[in-house]
């Protein structure tokens, strides 16, 4: 059973009930937050197991992933599932292929043979040929919550807090600025509506305006949503949300 990343785990549940389950993800998000674990978890969800599903990762004596295992890949690939459902590969660290490698493993995403499902893993998609990110479904994952968060992580948050209370029924050309401001090669959009929400889940708490809070906060979970599962400009997804603050 798989045990967190809620949202994912119920994405890709009804996708794989109505049939709808893409050919290829991307699993974006820091490292050792559980998405090998739940790649794997999601293979027996779907039925695949050995000798249908193939797991690639760097090997210990090498610093990246060689296009001798991606051929390995296209061969596991071009032999029909021995169960009879879906043949799956999930590689992990994906941003260690090298260049010969994503270039190989592009032909794979571009024609996918039969029931064919791969979950590339990555913590560094900016790694990654961008041909390659265009023909992945994004889902994002982010630290779960109830994990320890060590200092580094609250000291980051606190300076995201920090950047937003001056920003927060502001003018809306201030909070255009402030989000034109933000570079997103660095900075997740979704760390920044984690932080938002837990500053209007305590001022539920307050006398500030109950109702006004929980239209912020659902306005705030539907566009998460977008920025987990879809291709959302992230900046005019924090422009829509800070215009109703």
């Amino acid at each position: 059973m798989l045990t967190g990343h809620k949202k994912q785990k119920e994405f890709l549940e009804r996708k794989h009930e109505l049939n709808q389950l893409s050919h290829a993800y991307l699993f974006v998000g820091q490292r050792e937050i559980g998405k090998k674990d739940f790649a794997v978890e999601f293979a027996e969800i779907i039925g695949c197991k050995f000798p249908d599903l193939m797991i690639v990762a760097k090997k210990d004596d090498k610093s990246e992933i060689d296009i001798a295992q991606i051929r390995e890949v296209q061969n596991f690939l071009s032999y029909k599932s021995y169960n009879g459902g879906v043949k799956m590969v999930i590689v992990d660290e994906a941003e260690k292929m090298n260049q010969e490698a994503q270039s190989c493993f592009l032909k794979t995403l571009e024609e996918p043979k039969g029931q064919t499902l791969i979950i590339l893993i990555t913590s560094k998609p900016d790694m990654m040929l961008q041909t390659i990110l265009s023909r992945c479904q994004v889902i994002k994952f982010i630290k779960l919550k109830g994990s320890s968060v060590n200092a580094e992580r609250q000291k980051k948050e606190k300076e995201i807090l920090d950047g937003l209370l001056p920003i927060i029924n502001s003018s809306l050309a201030d909070k255009f600025k402030y989000v034109k401001s933000i570079d997103f090669e660095k900075q997740d959009p979704i760390e920044i509506l984690e932080v938002l929400q837990k500053y209007y889940r305590d001022k539920l708490l307050s006398d500030y305006s109950q109702k006004k809070i929980v239209n912020i906060l659902k306005l705030i979970d539907n566009i998460n949503n977008k920025l987990m599962f879809t291709n959302a400009n992230p900046k005019l997804a924090l422009e829509i949300l800070l215009m109703e603050t």
